[in-house]
């Protein structure tokens, strides 16, 4: 029960990763807000973790403070965000990437984590205290060719990561960043492009443990960063890849 008494925010948390890290978080004592785009996925997982749900856009400014406010009046006060919610483009060249697909990759993997600082940091500095963790990539350390601007997202969260974490540790709140490899979640398929044994086979060839990383393996990591035995480790981008980055 490490994160017992604790609560926790925790976005795409209806599936995928997010649903992993929902799951170990509620198993480990902490009360939790399931967050995603998918109003009844956020109903059904919140359910089974005796947890809340809410529905919210993570990019809009709008849905993430009334989804702040939830949380508070809810809750009583935040002592984990994780930032988990995430979107890609399909493999193509960089030049081919439409507008829109990088409008989108960057509002959803880089501008929530600026609009959930703006909205819940007031809050976590008047405690003195806060767990912020973020989900990059292995794509943001090693880029693969063809995910370009996925990649530059995620090597943009690895930085924020960071400069979030020195400038808010005097204020007593550690921010840290999981950077896990392809795994089997809903992004899978448009990380590879298409989602054939041949293209696994491929996938898998790069990971010397050779196989995709899962939901309890982000889970396990995400409750360490967020609990008390990680007191003194705050900035890191801990990777969660079976040696992808090696």
């Amino acid at each position: 029960m490490r994160l017992q008494g604790k609560t926790a925010i925790v976005t795409g948390g209806a599936s995928g990763f997010g649903a992993g890290i929902v799951r170990k978080f509620a198993a480990e004592g902490a009360r939790v807000l399931v967050v995603d785009i998918n109003s009844a996925g956020a109903e059904a997982m919140a359910a089974e973790v005796n947890g809340l749900a809410f529905a919210a856009n993570v990019a809009d400014k709008g849905s993430v403070g009334a989804l702040v406010d939830f949380a508070l009046e809810r809750m009583g006060r935040v002592d984990i965000l994780v930032n988990n919610a995430g979107v890609t483009h399909l493999p193509k060249p960089m030049e081919e990437v439409s507008e829109d697909d990088f409008d989108r990759v960057i509002a959803v993997n880089c501008k929530s984590i600026y609009l959930f600082a703006q909205a819940l940091l007031p809050h976590m500095k008047r405690n003195g205290s806060g767990n912020i963790l973020n989900i990059a990539s292995t794509a943001g350390l090693s880029p693969r060719p063809r995910l370009n601007w996925y990649n530059a997202s995620k090597g943009w969260v690895i930085t924020a990561t960071k400069a979030m974490a020195v400038e808010l540790a005097p204020a007593g709140i550690r921010v840290n960043a999981l950077c896990p490899v392809a795994g089997e979640t809903p992004l899978l398929a448009s990380f590879m492009g298409e989602d054939t044994p041949e293209m696994r086979a491929k996938f898998l060839s790069t990971i010397p443990l050779g196989r995709f990383s899962t939901p309890e393996d982000m889970g396990n990591a995400a409750c360490y960063l967020c609990s008390d035995e990680a007191s003194m480790i705050t900035g890191v981008a801990m990777e969660v890849d079976g040696g992808r980055c090696i």
